[in-house]
């Protein structure tokens, strides 16, 4: 079996809006979600800034029951709940049900969930108090947290799972979404990733120097993709959720279709040929990339977009000379690009997920949100394509075909070929 795959319902958490309208609204005036995070400062990090969502709680209130809300301190769990549950709703799909739904299943990952409750829980036991750790320590900080929580509320009956691929996991996740479809093996899939908030989980990155130090007095100017003076990443997390349908499926229910999901792929570069647990192989990444295009059978001079990894760090220039030889386009011939992550930070295992609500937002509603930050292109970059590729400010845009890739730690890549229903 080969079934169309479509997209039928968003959730997002992210720095700069919580909320599928408010994030589309964020997307085009190019508002930041980078800000001085006073935590970072009291415990004398490096990088000083982060991209850490703001919850009111009206809405844990809506979702989470008072018991549940007890020491909740997973962020990342709470994060894709909310994106998870938003997603569903927006799809137009019934939260309360009788009996499993058996054709429906989620596909959720992360990267280190709950490391802030796993902190409590460690100091609880080592101080003789491990009755005090309560019932909710295990959901907070199981990987599969939130799957198994949606999954439950939402009574999904197909399969119930999480991935975890650094970086990648996101782009990861939808794909196997997608695939699980496309095969016959369910009719929809709800797929994203979260990723924590907070020192415990940004500490390591500060500690490798890869996060950026020079903008802790002007934040939002801080997450700097594509720039010359770019000197790492900002922080971040939050969560993305989509619901992948197959078409029959979709129309049969008269349902939202934000776009379509052609085909994509995965592989490693085996930290091989200059790839390392931190750097990229070339050869892999280009590979991935040609891979995509190939299952989801288009060329590349079809694609009008690339919603890119693009960190802000030394490897940009690289990615996009990486993008450059797997479509053999250079200059003005290539396609438009951008870097949510100006926007937002590196949510890190959240990235593909929330990237990816960036891109199908921007494709049904064909518009390309600023690229901030990047008034002064890396050299190497601007000799490579032409920067009126690169977008500064948010315009109006004829959107057909996007690629969106996500590189990660472990040399592993994942690249999606989205395109206009």
């Amino acid at each position: 079996m080969n079934r169309r795959v479509v997209i039928t319902g968003l959730g997002v958490v992210a720095p700069n809006a919580v909320g599928i309208q408010n994030f589309s609204d964020a997307l085009r005036t190019g508002v930041s979600g980078i800000s001085f995070d006073p935590e970072l400062d009291a415990l004398q990090f490096s990088c000083r800034i982060s991209g850490t969502p703001k919850i009111e709680t009206a809405l844990l209130e809506s979702v989470f029951s008072e018991i549940e809300r007890r020491n909740l301190q997973s962020t990342g769990f709470v994060y894709g709940v909310l994106a998870s549950l938003e997603a569903w709703k927006d799809a137009g799909l019934p939260v309360e049900t009788a009996h499993p739904l058996w054709e429906s299943g989620i596909i959720f990952g992360n990267g280190s969930l709950g490391v802030g409750k796993f902190r409590e829980s460690i100091l609880q036991i080592d101080a003789l108090q491990t009755r005090r750790l309560g019932s909710s320590a295990v959901i907070q900080t199981m990987s599969s947290a939130v799957s198994a929580y949606v999954g439950g509320k939402l009574g999904l009956g197909n399969c119930n799972t999480s991935n975890s691929s650094a970086c990648a996991t996101g782009t990861e996740s939808i794909l196997a979404a997608a695939e699980r479809i496309a095969t016959g093996k369910a009719d929809r899939i709800l797929a994203g990733s979260s990723s924590d908030s907070g020192p415990y989980i940004w500490g390591g990155f500060d500690a490798m120097r890869v996060c950026t130090f020079k903008h802790n007095d002007e934040p939002e100017k801080g997450s700097r993709p594509l720039s010359g003076i770019a000197s790492g990443f900002v922080p971040a997390a939050g969560a993305g959720a989509l619901v992948l349908e197959a078409l029959d499926v979709a129309l049969e229910r008269n349902a939202p279709i934000y776009g379509e999901i052609l085909g994509g792929h995965v592989n490693s570069g085996g930290q091989r040929n200059g790839g390392s647990m931190t750097a990229p192989n070339s050869v892999a990444v280009i590979r991935c990339i040609q891979q995509a295009l190939i299952n989801a059978g288009v060329s590349a001079s079809e694609i009008d977009l690339i919603n890119g990894h693009l960190t802000a760090t030394i490897k940009d220039s690289t990615e996009i000379e990486n993008w450059s030889q797997a479509l053999q386009r250079s200059g003005a011939d290539f396609p438009q690009i951008q870097a949510t992550k100006g926007l937002i930070g590196h949510t890190l295992a959240a990235s593909g997920a929330i990237e990816t609500v960036a891109a199908v937002l921007q494709l049904k509603e064909q518009f390309l949100h600023p690229n901030v930050n990047s008034e002064d292109i890396h050299p190497e970059i601007s000799n490579r394509i032409a920067v009126e590729c690169i977008h500064p400010t948010k315009k109006l845009h004829k959107l057909d075909v996007i690629a969106k890739a996500s590189f990660g730690f472990g040399d592993v890549n994942a690249c999606l070929i989205l395109k206009k229903y």
